[in-house]
């Protein structure tokens, strides 16, 4: 069995989708309509930067999404013209929506809209609240429990990455002596490059504006199963999915659930579908030991490697 996971925020560079783009008249169609659809200039973000524009949380969500779809679209033709089914598709954080194009419970439209609108109020929040995230690598989840639980209800843990990665998200500057005390104990603990304290209560308020938002969108239930970072299982209806999405952007991102979940289903391969391989990463590191192999897609050469490999 195969899954197709999609990454969010952090897995970008200049360049990305551009060989697809190159080659792939539909993948030139697919930039352009997106183009028109956000009215943001979305090739130049993505193949010529700068970085800093890139990286502008208005711009890095819109963009990242689009890069993850063209490299879908590129791999899931090769899927049809072999027979190959996908058994399920799941996404990190941002990565959830490319998820739900793929299972085509939101259109490109709805898609597009809904990513830039998250990066808009995502990036008002931050401009409101003294907030930060860290990652924390190489502690263990009982004590990282333990240090947030003190910090009384400013910090949560955000994101159950790996074994290995944990992310906290919160007030500054309650958040920066968790890092501290985790430093002290011989972890790493470091600051993400983000606007505000996101997959927390802080992003409250940007919740009940998305969610008005999304409510304006046709939610269709998903034609391959789709396994949500809120819940970490599956989920079959489009209308528990859209308000899932909902609570997304506060709640805490399962994705060691979702990633045993899938593999407990018969999951052996899980394909990265778009930039780099982040969640490769944390998927060898949650499967330590057990029999599965990681792809990622994002250029010809993975491409090929994985068609070569299945």
């Amino acid at each position: 069995m195969i899954a197709l996971v999609f990454p969010g925020q952090g897995s970008q560079y200049i360049g990305m989708a551009k060989e697809f783009f190159d080659k792939f008249d539909s993948i030139k169609n697919l930039f352009n309509r997106s183009e028109e659809i956000t009215n943001l200039s979305l090739k130049k973000f993505c193949f010529e930067g700068p970085v800093e524009e890139l990286t502008q949380t208005l711009n890095l969500q819109v963009c990242l999404t689009i890069t993850n779809i063209a490299c879908y679209e590129v791999l899931n033709s090769e899927l049809q013209k072999r027979n190959i089914n996908v058994s399920f598709v799941a996404g990190h954080s941002l990565g959830e929506y490319s998820a739900l194009y793929a299972a085509q419970v939101l259109s490109l439209e709805d898609t597009l809209i809904a990513v830039k609108e998250r990066g808009k109020l995502m990036d008002e929040e931050g401009k409101k609240s003294a907030s930060a995230m860290y990652a924390i690598i190489g502690f263990p989840l009982n004590e990282l429990k333990n240090l947030v639980n003190e910090a009384s209800d400013t910090v949560v843990i955000s994101n159950y990455n790996s074994p290995k990665q944990f992310v906290i998200s919160g007030k500054i500057p309650a958040i920066d002596e968790i890092a501290r005390k985790v430093k002290e104990r011989g972890a790493r603990a470091i600051k993400l490059k983000v606007s505000a304290g996101f997959h927390s209560p802080l992003m409250s308020e940007a919740e009940v504006k998305f969610g008005k938002i999304l409510e304006t969108f046709l939610w269709n239930d998903p034609k391959i199963p789709f396994v949500s970072n809120v819940t970490g299982k599956e989920e079959n209806s489009g209308n528990t999915i859209k308000e899932l999405m909902k609570k997304q952007i506060t709640s805490s991102v399962r994705w060691i659930d979702c990633v045993e979940y899938m593999y407990n289903k018969g999951v052996k391969i899980f394909v990265e579908v778009g930039p780099k391989r982040v969640l490769s990463g944390l998927i060898s590191q949650i499967l330590e030991g057990k029999d599965f192999k990681c792809y990622n897609v994002e250029n010809f050469e993975t491409l090929e490697n994985f068609l070569k490999g299945i």
